[in-house]
């Protein structure tokens, strides 16, 4: 039994550190962003993810809430965050110049 208490703890940690990281996540990325995706508001966001914290928190993993709270966390995670990514251009740094093309740089003929 001692081992099943061990694994619901390590889970329960996994889900407050999953939904923590989403809340991060909303909390950093730009207000506009949201509308340009055509997604639900930040606010909207922010209040769902932060509820959804608070109840990993606080509930146990067993409990009803902190399945929805998982649920709301994976439907941002896998639907809203790739969006504002690909959005902002994913965070990551773009090697090159303003004339690269799509299959390298753009020499204008040469």
């Amino acid at each position: 039994m001692q081992g099943f208490a061990g694994f619901m703890w390590l889970l329960s940690m996994g889900l407050i550190v999953f939904s923590g990281f989403a809340l991060f996540d909303a909390v950093t990325r730009r207000d506009d962003a949201y509308r340009a995706a055509d997604k639900q508001s930040k606010t909207f966001w922010l209040i769902v993810l932060g509820i959804a914290f608070v109840v990993n928190l606080i509930f146990n993993v067993l409990s009803f809430l902190p399945i929805i709270g998982l649920i709301a966390t994976i439907v941002y995670m896998v639907d809203v965050r790739p969006a504002l990514r690909g959005l902002s251009g994913g965070g990551r740094s773009r090697r090159g110049s303003s004339s690269d093309g799509p299959y390298g740089p753009y020499n204008g003929g040469r």
